[in-house]
């Protein structure tokens, strides 16, 4: 058998879990994120439709967004930085039982929140926010224990995806709606995926070009970037407690205009033969449309409807970089070679099929192009389980080819 991909990188295998699926975080949390989001799909079809499944104390548009924003998302972000935390500790992956306790604490919340109206809303929140404060736990235990207390600052990200999370419950119980709340989770997610995507596509784009010797390579973070952070976090603050202001619109816009920039500096254009490289491109390309949308939304809301722009940065940003990096990091993890097959490039193209629906119908508002999103969407986490279903019985892809990830 081939050696298991981290052992590649330095990092020592314990004793393989009698659960395959139990061996690293990235396979049980990548699997489940994608049966979730699935799910909970067809789940808010059938409620909207008048078909209750389900018994949220939330109303179901909150519901939706706090599971996707919350369930499926907490899923990726565990499963990135459980893969990612042991390349800095150089200390065994969490695995076997304390990964199997991590999991059902984020399940227990799934079902806690779906069946919160008998359960009751706050014990309901007090159990879907032991997902959260648990990850934190757990990463700082693995940073502490490898002395490596130079990334202690993840748990700043994971301490605001919690306090974000348990501002959601609160608004959301405490007055039917969690409008700030909501704008103020997609920020933090958003903030997220500029930080890590900046440095993480133009990190994959310049070892792609390297291996293909082409000499032309994406700039590196540079102040240009923090910079642009900064503008992104205050213009997504106003956002958040301002969303009809002209000072708001106008922030996120430049904001938008910034991150253009900045996807343009890492030469996307370069990566169109190799679709798993290109779809980080196209994924963060969502970040900037998604800003000047809602920008634009914000100074025209009868010209650009405010719900189409959000799913831009909701479906398209985060949905699309959270797929970019599920897919990429399975293969580079399990050995398979660092290549878009027909079935990848399938998820890829039904992911942006639902993203396009999604925002027609914020213009349209047929209900044919909302089951036209929510089908394009279960048919891309559908292909996902099938073209990563392996991750649940082998230590590495039946597709295994030498070849390390960059």
């Amino acid at each position: 058998m081939p050696q298991h991909h981290a052992q590649s990188r330095g990092v020592q295998r314990p004793p393989a879990s009698r659960l395959v699926v139990l061996d690293r975080g990235f396979r049980l949390f990548f699997l489940a994120a994608a049966v979730w989001a699935a799910l909970l799909m067809v789940l808010f079809v059938l409620m909207w439709a008048g078909i209750d499944i389900a018994a949220p104390a939330l109303s179901i548009i909150d519901w939706h967004a706090h599971e996707l924003l919350f369930g499926y998302t907490g899923a990726v972000i565990a499963g990135f930085l459980l893969t990612a935390i042991p390349n800095w500790t150089k200390r065994y992956p969490v695995s076997g039982w304390r990964l199997a306790v991590l999991f059902s604490i984020w399940l227990a919340g799934r079902v806690a929140m779906a069946w919160s109206e008998p359960l009751g809303p706050w014990p309901a929140a007090i159990i879907e926010l032991c997902y959260p404060l648990g990850l934190a736990f757990v990463i700082a235990r693995e940073i502490i224990a490898g002395k490596n207390y130079r990334n202690l600052r993840v748990l700043l990200l994971v301490g605001l995806f919690a306090l974000a999370d348990a501002l959601f419950l609160y608004e959301a119980f405490a007055f039917g709606a969690a409008d700030i709340a909501r704008r103020g989770a997609v920020s933090v997610i958003v903030l997220l995926i500029m930080l890590v995507g900046g440095r993480v596509v133009p990190s994959f784009t310049r070892n792609w070009l390297a291996q293909h010797k082409l000499k032309s390579v994406p700039v590196p973070f540079n102040q240009f970037d923090a910079a642009t952070m900064a503008i992104s976090a205050l213009a997504l603050a106003l956002w958040t407690a301002l969303p009809d202001a002209t000072w708001t619109g106008i922030a996120l816009i430049f904001a938008g205009l910034a991150n253009a920039i900045r996807l343009f500096r890492w030469k996307g254009w370069l990566t169109f033969t190799e679709q798993l490289v290109l779809i980080l491109h196209v994924a963060f390309a969502f970040v900037p449309l998604g800003l000047v949308a809602t920008g634009l939304s914000s100074l025209f809301p009868d010209t650009v409807p405010p719900n189409a722009a959000l799913h831009l940065l909701t479906a398209g940003a985060i949905g699309l970089m959270t797929i970019a990096m599920m897919t990429r990091v399975s293969l580079g993890h399990t050995g398979g070679v660092l290549h878009a097959d027909t079935l990848i490039r399938a998820i890829y193209g039904s992911l942006v099929g639902s993203v396009l629906m999604r925002f027609a119908y914020g213009y349209a508002y047929e209900t044919a192009l909302l089951y036209l999103s929510a089908s394009f969407w279960v048919l891309g986490f559908v292909l996902f389980l099938f073209r990563y279903r392996y991750m649940a019985s082998a230590l590495n892809d039946p597709a295994f080819t030498a070849r390390p990830d960059p």
